[in-house]
C-alpha cells in the first residue's frame, strides 16, 4: 500500500497566517480570543471569538475572486494557497489528473445567505445575486481550489460538522494510498462569527459566556468550562505520495498513516455518554495505522471546553488506550488557544501534530487552573513541553455523533 505524508501546510487562523507564527504564537500560550469586533454583538449573550489575524487578502486574492466567493472560500483558497507555496510543488509541472482536493465547511457560506436574506426581505427577489447559490453551498471551496491549480483528479465535499477537517485529511489519505493520486490539497474552512451563526450556537448554549475575560474564556478540560469559543479560518493540507515527494527532494512533516471513523448514532449534538463513540474511532485509527497503543506520545484533543465533550473525550481516550497508556501520554487541545474553527479545526490541529513531530515539542492546553476530577489525565497545562514525538493522534467529534482519528508518525 502506497504511504500518504505531509509536505506542506497552510493556515489562516486568530494566531496568525504563516506556519511559524501559528506555532511560535501556540508555543507561547498566546491566546487568540478577543471580543467580536466584525459586527456588533453587545446585545449577544456569547459577545467573544477567534477572528483572524495578519490576513492579507489583497496578496492572496484578486478582486474578482473577492466577488465569486463567500468568505469561508476566501480562507480555503488562501489556506490552499500558502499550503502551496509552503510544499514547494511546481504545480504546472505535475499531471493534472493526478493531483485533487477534499476540503469543505462544516456550515458554509453564512455569509452569503445573510446577505442575501436581508436584500430579499429589503429589495425583493430580483435583488439575490446570482452567484448565491454557488457562493453558499460547501463543496465550492474544494471546486474553486481545483480551478486554481488545475487539479483534475479525486475532488469532493466531506461535511460532518467539526470533524469535517479530519474527515476531509482522512478520504484524501485514502486517495494516496490506492494509488489514485500523487498530491491531494486537503482540510477545511469556516467563516461562521457573524451574527446568525453566533446567534444560533448561543442559544444552543453552547458558547461561553465568559465576555470579560475572553482570552481564559476556552479552557478545556479545566473545571470551570462553560462552553466553547467560535472562531474563523482554514487550514489545508499538503498530502503526497512519499515516493513522489522522495523524487522531487521535498520537505517531509509526517506521515498521516491511520484514519479511523465512527458514529454515536445517539443526539444531534450530544456525544454518547460511554464515550464508546469516540474510543472505537481512536481504536480503528491506531489498527489502521499498524501500531499500538502503547506508541502514542501526544494527543491534539478535540478539547472543546464544553462540560459534555471533554469528560466524555477523556473517557474515551482511556477506554481506547487502556488506563496505562491513558495517564502516560501527552494531551492537549489548540482550541484553548484558537477557539473552535468548527469545519476547519481538524486541518489546523493535523498541521498541529506535524509540527510537534518536526520539532519535538507538544504545545500546552491553557486556562488550566482548576483541576476537574471527570478530566484527570496529563493536558500539558500552561507550558508547552520539549519531548521526542514520535506518534499522533487527533481527534475530531462532530454534532451528528461523527467521530474521527488521525494518525500522524515520524517518517521512518
Amino acid at each position: 500500500m502506497k504511504r500518504a505524508v505531509i509536505t506542506g501546510m497552510g493556515i489562516v487562523s486568530p494566531l496568525g497566517c504563516t506556519v511559524d507564527s501559528f506555532w511560535q504564537r501556540l508555543l507561547s500560550g498566546t491566546s487568540g480570543i478577543g471580543p467580536i469586533t466584525l459586527f456588533d454583538a453587545s446585545e449577544y449573550p456569547s459577545r467573544i471569538a477567534g477572528e483572524i489575524i495578519e490576513y492579507d487578502v489583497d496578496s492572496l486574492l484578486s478582486a474578482k475572486d473577492l466577488r465569486r466567493m463567500d468568505e469561508f472560500t476566501q480562507y480555503a483558497m488562501s489556506a490552499a494557497k500558502l499550503a502551496v507555496q509552503h510544499s514547494g510543488l511546481a504545480m504546472k509541472a505535475e499531471s493534472p489528473e493526478r493531483m485533487g482536493a477534499i476540503v469543505s465547511s462544516g456550515i458554509g457560506g453564512l455569509h452569503t445567505l445573510q446577505r442575501n436574506h436581508t436584500l430579499l426581505l429589503e429589495k425583493g427577489p430580483s435583488r439575490c445575486s446570482p452567484f448565491m447559490i454557488p457562493q453558499m453551498i460547501t463543496n465550492m471551496a474544494s471546486g474553486m481550489i481545483a480551478i486554481e491549480f488545475n487539479l483534475q483528479g479525486p475532488n469532493c465535499a466531506m461535511v460532518s460538522a467539526c470533524a469535517t477537517g479530519a474527515h476531509s485529511i482522512g478520504y484524501a489519505q485514502r486517495h494516496i494510498q490506492s494509488g489514485e493520486a500523487d498530491v491531494m490539497l486537503a482540510g477545511g474552512a469556516e467563516a461562521a462569527v457573524i451574527e446568525l451563526g453566533v446567534s444560533g450556537f448561543a442559544n444552543m448554549k453552547a458558547l461561553s459566556r465568559r465576555n470579560d475575560d475572553p482570552e481564559a474564556a476556552s479552557r478545556p478540560f479545566d473545571k470551570d468550562r462553560d462552553g466553547f469559543v467560535m472562531a474563523d479560518g482554514a487550514a489545508i493540507i499538503v498530502l503526497e505520495e512519499l515516493s513522489h515527494a522522495k523524487a522531487r527532494d521535498a520537505t517531509i512533516y509526517c506521515e498521516v498513516a491511520g484514519f479511523g471513523q465512527s458514529c454515536d448514532a445517539h443526539h444531534i449534538t450530544a456525544p454518547l455518554e460511554s464515550g464508546d463513540g469516540g474510543s472505537r474511532a481512536i481504536s480503528l485509527a491506531v489498527k489502521d495505522a499498524g501500531l499500538n497503543s502503547d506508541e502514542i506520545d501526544y494527543i491534539n484533543a478535540h478539547g472543546t471546553s464544553t462540560p459534555l465533550n471533554d469528560k466524555i473525550e477523556t473517557l474515551a481516550i482511556k477506554k481506547s488506550l487502556g488506563e496505562e497508556n491513558a495517564r502516560r501520554v501527552m494531551i492537549s487541545s489548540s482550541k484553548s488557544m484558537t477557539g473552535h474553527m468548527l469545519g476547519a479545526a481538524g486541518g489546523v490541529e493535523t498541521a498541529v501534530c506535524a509540527l510537534a513531530i518536526t520539532h519535538g515539542v507538544v504545545p500546552p492546553t491553557i486556562n488550566q487552573e482548576t483541576s476537574d476530577p471527570n478530566c484527570d489525565l496529563d493536558y500539558v497545562p500552561n507550558t508547552a513541553r520539549e519531548a521526542p514525538v514520535k506518534v499522533c493522534l487527533n481527534n475530531s467529534f462532530g454534532f451528528g455523533g461523527h467521530n474521527v482519528c488521525l494518525v500522524t508518525k515520524a517518517i521512518d
